[in-house]
C-alpha cells in the first residue's frame, strides 16, 4: 500500500472477496447455500471526527470513540485519536429475501430469520477477518461490538444503548441516515445489517453527503411517507417514533417461540419495518412524495 487511498482499496476489495468466498455466508437449512448477504457496502471515518464525541449525547455518554475502545483493547499501544480509523461496513439482504419478508404482514419470513441469525454468524466472522486480516499487515485492530466489554443494555439510565452503535458509525463513515424506525436508510436500503472495525491506520474518510441525520427519510424531513408505522406488527412506531422497549417485548418471545415452532430452530428477527417500504432498497425519491 502506497497511502491512505489505496488502503481503502485494498480493505473494501478483501470485504467484498470474503463475502463473495467465505462458505458462512449462507442461508442453510431448505435454502441451502443461497447467500445471506449481497455484495457489502463500506465506508470510513477518521478516528478523531468530532461525530464521535456527539454520539455521547446521540446515543448516550457510554458510548465509545475510537480511540476509547482502542486504549481498552491495546493499553501498552501509543496512538492518538488521528492515526485511527473506522472501517464501517453494510451487508445488503438479498432480493429473495426482502421479497419473502414484505408479504408478510405479522411474522418474518423463514429466509429474514435465516439471514438475521445465521447471517449475523458470517458478520461476525467477518469482523474477526478484516481483525486477522489487518494485523497481519501489521496494524492493531478491534471490532468493538466483539469486544468482551462491549454492553448493550445501560442499567444506570435504563434505557437501551450500547458501547457502539453499528448504526452510527456506518452514519459517521457516509453510509446512512436513519429512518423513523431508527433503521440506516443506505444506499443499499434499509434491509441491511452492519458491522465495523477500528485501526492503527490513517485512512481516507468516506465523506457524508447528508447534512442531517435524517435526510434520507421521507417522514422525518417532511412529514411524508411513514410506511413503517404501518409495517410493524407490534405498533412500536409512530410518528413520534420507535418505541424499543414495545418492539423487544415483541421479538421476546412472541417472536423466539414462533421461530421455534415454524421454523425449527433458534432464531431472532422480525424486519417488517425494513420491508415492503419505500426505502427497503434504496434511498426513497423524495418527489415521489411531493
Amino acid at each position: 500500500m502506497s497511502g491512505p487511498g489505496s488502503a481503502v482499496q485494498w480493505i473494501s476489495s478483501f470485504i467484498k472477496a470474503f463475502a463473495a468466498a467465505d462458505v458462512s455466508n449462507k442461508l442453510g437449512g431448505p435454502f441451502g447455500d443461497e447467500p445471506a448477504w449481497d455484495e457489502p457496502l463500506v465506508g470510513f471515518a477518521s478516528g478523531d471526527d468530532q461525530i464521535f464525541e456527539v454520539f455521547k449525547e446521540a446515543v448516550g455518554p457510554v458510548h465509545w470513540t475510537p480511540e476509547e475502545i482502542f486504549r481498552l483493547t491495546f493499553p501498552s499501544s501509543i496512538a492518538e485519536a488521528a492515526d485511527l480509523s473506522v472501517i464501517s461496513w453494510v451487508l445488503p439482504q438479498t432480493t429473495l429475501t426482502k421479497k419473502d419478508n414484505s408479504k408478510n404482514r405479522s411474522t418474518p419470513s423463514e429466509r429474514w430469520v435465516r439471514s438475521r441469525t445465521f447471517g449475523e454468524q458470517f458478520n461476525e466472522a467477518l469482523k474477526k477477518q478484516v481483525e486477522t486480516t489487518l494485523a497481519d499487515a501489521g496494524y492493531e485492530a478491534v471490532s468493538p461490538a466483539l469486544s468482551p466489554l462491549w454492553m448493550r443494555f445501560d442499567k444506570v439510565t435504563g434505557d437501551y444503548v450500547s458501547t457502539w452503535s453499528e448504526r452510527h458509525v456506518a452514519h459517521s463513515s457516509g453510509l446512512g441516515t436513519f429512518g423513523l424506525c431508527d433503521g440506516l436508510i443506505t444506499p443499499a436500503g434499509k434491509a441491511v445489517r452492519l458491522g465495523s472495525t477500528v485501526v492503527r491506520l490513517r485512512l481516507d474518510p468516506t465523506p457524508r453527503s447528508y447534512k442531517t441525520w435524517h435526510e434520507y427519510c421521507p417522514f422525518l424531513e417532511n412529514g411524508k411517507c411513514g410506511a413503517c408505522i404501518q409495517r410493524c406488527p407490534a405498533g412500536a412506531i409512530s410518528g413520534r417514533g420507535h418505541d424499543k422497549k414495545k418492539c423487544a417485548a415483541y421479538c421476546r418471545p412472541f417472536l423466539t417461540d414462533f421461530i421455534k415452532e415454524n421454523f425449527g430452530f433458534d432464531g431472532v428477527g422480525c424486519g417488517l419495518c425494513q420491508t415492503g417500504v419505500p426505502c427497503e432498497s434504496g434511498i426513497p425519491d423524495k418527489s415521489l412524495f411531493e
